[in-house]
């Protein structure tokens, strides 16, 4: 699925940039995949799926999460 637009990025293309030395910034993602942002209306979504693929508690989890191997965030 693509999820920017402006520089034609896929999910899959995020995710493959999430190896041992994940970036930990979207900038960073677009570092990695050789562009910049453009509209930001992407990083929303790179980061749900940083998150995601990292384990990182997302920013929408109340008291117990919903997820699997996810705790609330504080």
């Amino acid at each position: 699925m693509i999820v920017c637009s402006c520089n034609v990025l896929s999910d899959v293309q995020v995710r493959e940039t999430l190896g041992v030395n994940a970036p930990r910034t979207t900038l960073e993602v677009y570092h990695c995949l050789g562009c910049s942002p453009q509209c930001g209306r992407c990083a929303r979504t790179i980061k749900a799926i940083m998150d995601e693929a990292l384990g990182r508690p997302c920013d929408a989890c109340a008291v117990v999460c919903p997820l699997p191997n996810l705790e609330p965030a504080e």
